[in-house]
């Protein structure tokens, strides 16, 4: 369990607290939490705006809006509330721009939002089904379940 508590200290501004996390060792929940916290960090000194170019223009989009992106051959697919985008880019690196602990790989070609994500059900041969925003679904690999179902809390 978690204690928090706030201290006030006018050394600090409350653009740039510090966070200190206190405990007997340093395992695997406390880095767990440590990453969380500069996650955190990053979404709120990175830009929210998410420059893509397609074929005959750059678009900007907003992370929030992004629901899923998948590679199709060697197109990626940026499925979004708006509408679908393809870009050349690859996915290792569209990832890490977008930089977001609601993103998660689900397999060797999808990344998806979490802030999307409906539900998952049980699929074939230990994979299962993503229903996202839009009425879309997508697969989640056996080897990324794990670690979706860790990301979720659930285990």
């Amino acid at each position: 369990m978690v204690r928090c508590r706030f201290e006030m200290d006018p050394q600090f501004s409350v653009a740039e607290p510090e966070v200190i996390v206190r405990a007997d060792s340093k395992n695997i929940d406390i880095q767990d939490l440590i990453a969380y916290t500069e996650q955190y960090q990053n979404q709120l000194s990175s830009a929210k705006i998410l420059p893509v170019k397609t074929n005959d223009q750059l678009i900007m989009l907003k992370a929030e809006a992004i629901i899923l992106a998948d590679i199709q051959q060697s197109t990626l697919l940026i499925y979004t509330v708006d509408g679908i985008f393809a870009t050349s880019e690859t996915l290792v690196h569209f990832a890490k721009r977008v930089d977001n602990i609601n993103f998660i790989q689900i397999s060797k070609h999808a990344y998806i939002n979490l802030d999307h994500l409906l539900s998952l059900s049980d699929s074939f041969s230990g994979n299962m089904t993503a229903t996202l925003s839009q009425n879309m679904k997508t697969d989640v690999s056996r080897k990324y379940v794990k670690s979706l179902m860790q990301h979720l809390g659930i285990k």
